[in-house]
């Protein structure tokens, strides 16, 4: 088969799927399969069957392949597993089963295409054309033979029914009427657009600039606010209960899971050796760099960070626990190798009462407080300066050439001007802040560029915006985008019927899936 593209040789299916397999994909919100009920289960073979006709499982199995390969020419190559946790196996069932419901709604109105229209299809299909470019009989049987796995007859039965259920979906979509009225309520919505600069005052820009309270202030506050600290107390409890831990080093030198009594103990004298080494007052972690097999910490010296006797081997972890600060283990066996560990600091397990921290939380949470309250007073001050005409971006620069820290998702240390894209009137969110309904309707209110008259609390920050673009809908603006906004609802009718029609399907038919079968090839989503 000289010239043949291997990854085209599927195309076929491709083509029509551009109807099918892609028309009928409505994203993350699709209403899925299901099961109807009772009904004939699927055969081992088949993942499901459509009003008894089965979906067999090799045709899922090449709709599941051409999804990955798309994926992966997407620059998304995602495992399978990870695939199958985010449901696109359901998804490619669904549209497999879309189809089927839909090639069995055409059959029963009659709908089929003629020879004529299957044969312009096979004859544009590249994968049967020779190097001349056109198609040829002899490539045609043989790239059926032995890439498609499929007779001719086969073949131009599944394709016919493929076919159908495209005409079927056409059939629905001609009921996608769309009224002058709708179009111009579409206008209403998406000619209503504004942006917004904004400044955002959190807390955790204030809190280094919050006095320690005296301890008439802390007293005070402590016994109004019992409660909060008890809630604090409970909800972070991991912090005031520890178990005892050590800050380590390690040396590993490994030994294979089928290691031998005397690979093993080579292992044991090269760490015996490595330890003199440390006697004679080698450096652990100049040594670890050095000698250590563990990829992991090699690099750093061996440093292990801070460790919970829990989360070591029962032996290791108590050679090491057992020792003082600075001490080195003697070499220890574990399923891995022979370990040598410096302990470097060792902190006892704490387990602190509520009333040993109750004036730790309260200071805490006095200090909270106190940043809250001058976040917001830099907010109304910042306010008042935006309104007597010194606009955000004057107030609370970017340094040029760069985004403020909030656009490169960095902690904010300080307000910065933050210029939104357009949007429109239509949901509750305004782009880099997320949901902020209050907001969302102050801007819409406004007639024109302007200072909006409050402090607005979005999350734990208070901001403070100005609008700096606002467009409205008129006439003028209608009649120029009309057409295309026609066009737009046309396609958004055209969804919504065709979903509706599936549903209908669905509903009065009978789906029965099998996904232990899906499981036998694909393994379980876990």
């Amino acid at each position: 088969m000289d010239g043949l593209n291997p990854r085209k040789v599927f195309s076929l299916l491709f083509i029509i799927g551009i109807a099918v397999v892609f028309t009928l994909q409505f994203g993350p919100g699709s209403n899925g399969f299901g099961s109807s009920g009772g009904g004939q289960a699927p055969g081992a073979s088949a993942v499901a069957t459509v009003n008894g006709k089965e979906i067999p499982l090799r045709d899922f199995s090449m709709a599941w392949s051409r999804q990955m390969n798309f994926l992966r020419s997407q620059g998304n190559p995602i495992p399978e597993s990870v695939a199958r946790q985010f449901g696109l196996d359901k998804q490619v069932l669904d549209r497999l089963v879309n189809a089927e419901l839909l090639a069995q709604s055409a059959e029963r109105h009659g709908i089929a295409p003629s020879d004529e229209e299957l044969r312009k299809l096979i004859h544009e299909n590249t994968d049967f054309h020779s190097k001349e470019g056109v198609f040829d009989f002899n490539r045609y049987q043989q790239v059926l033979r032995d890439f498609y796995r499929r007779t001719p007859q086969e073949y131009e039965q599944e394709l016919r029914r493929q076919m159908a259920a495209q005409k079927m979906i056409d059939v629905v979509r001609t009921g996608a009427v769309v009224s002058d009225d709708e179009v111009r309520a579409r206008y209403e919505k998406e000619g209503n657009q504004a942006k917004l600069v904004f400044a955002r005052f959190l807390p955790t820009m204030y809190a280094d600039k919050v006095p320690a309270p005296t301890a008439a202030q802390l007293a005070a506050f402590q016994k109004a606010h019992e409660k909060e600290i008890a809630d604090y107390y409970a909800a972070n409890s991991f912090v005031y209960n520890v178990p005892e831990r050590i800050r380590a080093r390690q040396i590993l030198v490994k030994v294979a899971p089928d290691a031998t009594a005397e690979q093993k103990a080579q292992a044991k004298a090269k760490a015996e050796g490595l330890r003199k080494e440390l006697e004679g007052g080698k450096d652990f972690a100049t040594l670890a760099k050095a000698s250590s097999d563990d990829d992991a910490t090699k690099l750093k010296g061996g440093d292990l960070g801070w460790v919970e006797r829990t989360t070591w081997d029962p032996a290791l972890a108590n050679a090491a626990f057992a020792l003082k600060a600075g001490e080195v283990t003697q070499p220890v066996e574990s399923a891995l190798g022979v370990h040598l560990v410096k302990v470097e600091e060792k902190k006892e397990a704490q387990n602190k009462k509520l009333d040993d921290v109750k004036g730790e939380i309260a200071t805490s949470l006095y200090k909270q407080e106190q940043a809250k309250g001058l976040a917001k007073a830099e907010a109304e001050k910042a306010l008042a300066a935006a309104k007597a005409g010194k606009p955000l971006k004057e107030q609370f620069p970017v340094p040029a050439g760069q985004q403020p820290a909030l656009l490169r998702f960095e902690a904010e240390t300080k307000p910065e001007a933050v210029e939104t894209d357009s949007f429109t009137a239509q949901g509750d969110s305004v782009p880099h802040l997320g949901p902020a309904p209050e907001l969302v309707k102050a801007t819409f209110e406004a007639k024109g560029p302007v200072v909006l008259d409050q402090v607005f609390t979005v999350g734990e920050a208070n901001i403070v915006a100005q609008v700096v673009e606002r467009e409205k809908p008129d006439t003028a603006g209608f009649d120029k985008r009309k057409e295309e906004l026609r066009t737009q609802a046309r396609q958004a009718k055209q969804i919504e019927l065709t979903e509706s029609f599936l549903k209908s399907l669905k509903k009065s038919g009978n789906v029965v899936t099998n996904t232990e079968a899906i499981d036998s090839v694909l393994g379980s989503a876990g």
